[in-house]
């Protein structure tokens, strides 16, 4: 079970907003790289404060606001015929970027050093990684849990939220940082595995076979058409 899973009760709940954004001309791309700058700045203004614990109240707030607006962009592109080819590399590239700038702050948060939280940062890009895949290899874009995107913004914003109120965090979390860790690799293998479980759809069957066809050496695949 994944928070990820509550999205279409969340979007109904959003589709008034969606609806006002198009009727006044937003557009989904433009929401998508709103959410993404702000949470670049946010990032950034953290870090530089870190110290400042009553700060990361903040985290919680816009991560909510920022799911709020991936839900929205998500309609905008479907529901009023905006998806673009654009829009799906901003779509996963301004996710990604967001969530590494939002990570970050807590690298200077003790218990958490750099390297743990950097690892924490390299594995959430790689979920990512693994799920968009699942569309080059098999049919669907994957988002199995146990940590997808919507379940580490309610990690995260629980964190920040404790720390508002918990300046001096307990030692004990950094190895639950480590329990992240174990938690994000689970979620690749999933993921991975939920994708070659999937029967690949005809173009993806073309494009792996044109892939393959280019890692055969030239002469033998002389030899073979020569054979033929």
């Amino acid at each position: 079970m994944s928070i990820y899973d509550l999205k279409p009760k969340f979007q109904n709940l959003l589709r008034p907003i969606a609806v006002k954004l198009a009727t006044r001309g937003v557009t989904a791309n433009q929401v998508t790289l709103l959410a993404c700058v702000i949470s670049v700045v946010l990032g950034i203004v953290l870090s530089m404060l870190a110290w400042v614990h009553w700060l990361f109240i903040l985290i919680p707030i816009w991560l909510f606001v920022r799911m709020a607006l991936n839900a929205i962009d998500g309609m905008l592109a479907r529901e009023f015929n905006q998806k673009s080819r654009l829009g799906g590399y901003l779509n996963e590239v301004t996710d990604v970027v967001s969530d590494a700038a939002l990570y970050l702050p807590f690298a200077l948060v003790t218990p958490f050093d750099p390297l743990l939280i950097g690892l924490i940062i390299w594995l959430a890009a790689l979920t990512e990684f693994c799920g968009v895949l699942g569309q080059v290899q098999g049919q669907t874009r994957r988002y199995d849990g146990p940590l997808g995107k919507s379940d580490r913004a309610f990690l995260f914003s629980l964190l920040g939220l404790v720390y508002v109120f918990v300046p001096q965090l307990p030692d004990w979390l950094y190895w639950f940082a480590w329990a992240v860790i174990l938690l994000l690799v689970l979620t690749c293998v999933k993921r991975v595995r939920g994708g070659l479980a999937e029967e690949p759809t005809l173009k993806a069957a073309e494009t792996f076979q044109k892939q393959t066809a280019l890692d055969i050496p030239t002469d033998v695949q002389q030899g073979e058409d020569n054979a033929r």
